[in-house]
């Protein structure tokens, strides 16, 4: 169980890492939005992505 859940974060910084490494700008510009965005769609973008991830993680324990 503790490799998988290693092996997850390091998947996660791989991916994390993939768009600032192909296009700094952008991303620079996607944070510089990000910053001005309220608490509140902050909080609700933030559920959003967990449920997905929660959602996508029952689906592929399930196979």
């Amino acid at each position: 169980m503790l490799n998988d859940l290693l092996a997850a974060c390091a998947l996660v910084l791989v991916l994390e890492g993939i768009l600032p490494f192909a296009s700094p700008r952008t991303v620079r510009r996607m944070w510089e939005s990000v910053s001005i965005m309220p608490d509140k769609t902050l909080r609700i973008l933030g559920l959003f992505s967990m449920i997905v991830g929660v959602v996508l993680l029952y689906f592929i324990r399930q196979s």
